[in-house]
């Protein structure tokens, strides 16, 4: 119950990572606020949580006054802001001269726009309560992916706008982290998820496992988000089955390969 009586944010809470993390948070005690664009998907989850301290609030969080009046809501209802989990995402995969300036701007209100509307509108309440922001990066903002450029220029946006608030609202009592997961099983990923020999190079190159599950990412969310992590700020974390720890090269010498009819259970 590391979360009692706090309140958290987590936008993207339809599905996903959003879901996995407002979940995780509501069953250790928080108040949570599930964000996203779709009230049924929202409503559904809300429906398996406490009533009392769970809220629905539909939202574009791409667009600042859906934020501003979102952050009021919250303020209203309890009192409050503890945490932000920033999850909300699109994916785009195309090389630049394949991309629309439409792609871009997607793109980048999404997954930028969306980030930095949120910290800016909950700043203040965040240094009333001595709080702090978790942001959803990627491993792909930590390094370049083939035919992924505008998903990578937001996710390298993400992740070095994360390290620098952290430097700014530090003295004033509020810790700023993100999360850099590979790739996980979400509906944003569902197409590659689909594709036998793509998830195979996955599995390949991850000496844990194959995908990470939502809940994988929950844990290392809920652990920032904590006073566990009360020193810990301007990190970006990947949470990759340690993918970020090879140099590029595929393995040899005898590695043991992922077998995918053992399962994960294989390598936990």
């Amino acid at each position: 119950m590391r979360f009692a009586n706090k309140t958290v944010i987590v936008t993207g809470a339809g599905s996903g990572i959003g879901e996995g993390a407002a979940r995780r948070f509501s069953h250790e005690g928080a108040k949570v606020v599930l964000v996203g664009r779709t009230k049924e998907k929202l409503e559904k989850i809300a429906s398996s949580l406490p009533a009392d301290r769970t809220l629905v609030h539909v939202a574009d969080v791409s667009q600042e006054i859906e934020v501003n009046a979102l952050i009021s809501a919250v303020v209203t209802k309890f009192g409050s802001i503890d945490v932000v989990v920033n999850a909300a995402g699109v994916f785009a995969g195309s090389t630049i001269t394949e991309s629309t300036t439409e792609d871009w701007r997607k793109v980048m209100s999404n997954d930028v726009d969306s980030i930095f509307f949120m910290c800016r509108a909950a700043m203040p309440h965040l240094i009333q309560s001595k709080g702090n922001i978790v942001n959803i990066s990627s491993v792909s903002g930590m390094g370049g992916d083939w035919n992924s450029s505008l998903y990578n220029a937001a996710k390298g946006a993400v992740t070095n706008f994360t390290r620098s608030i952290a430097m700014d609202y530090g003295r004033q009592g509020v810790r700023v982290n993100a999360i850099c997961p590979s790739m996980t099983m979400t509906d944003m990923t569902q197409d590659m998820l689909d594709k036998p020999e793509l998830m195979e190079s996955f599995k390949e190159r991850t000496p844990l496992w194959g995908p990470a599950t939502p809940e994988d990412i929950a844990g290392p969310i809920a652990f920032l988000a904590s006073d566990d992590a009360r020193y810990v700020t301007g990190v970006n974390l990947p949470v990759d089955g340690g993918v970020t720890a090879a140099n590029g090269q595929p393995p040899q010498g005898g590695a043991r390969p992922y077998n995918a009819g053992l399962g994960r259970a294989a390598y936990s």
